[in-house]
């Protein structure tokens, strides 16, 4: 199984940064995608679920924010990579 690119925490609630890629008029392009989870133990194993309470949408907001925030800062190195000084 695939690896993600990142993982970002806050908490019990974790948010995992995928990188995807696909052919469009015969160039590669690299898209993200997201999933938040929140581990929790039962008994002596631990388990993950998409499921939230009132009380983790802050740390939601939190790691969703810090993950927009990923994927803008290498979207902006890529491209100035990608510039051609003049």
């Amino acid at each position: 199984m695939n690896k993600p690119e990142k993982r970002i925490r806050c908490g019990a609630i974790s948010a995992s940064i995928w990188v995807d890629r696909k052919t469009v008029e015969g160039k590669t392009v690299e898209y993200h995608s997201i999933s938040i989870t929140k581990s929790y133990k039962d008994g002596d194993e631990w388990k993950h679920t998409n499921n939230f309470n009132t009380d983790d949408l802050p740390k939601i907001a939190l790691v969703a924010n810090e993950v927009y925030r990923y994927i803008r800062l290498i979207s902006t190195d890529s491209n100035e990579q990608n510039v051609e000084p003049q």
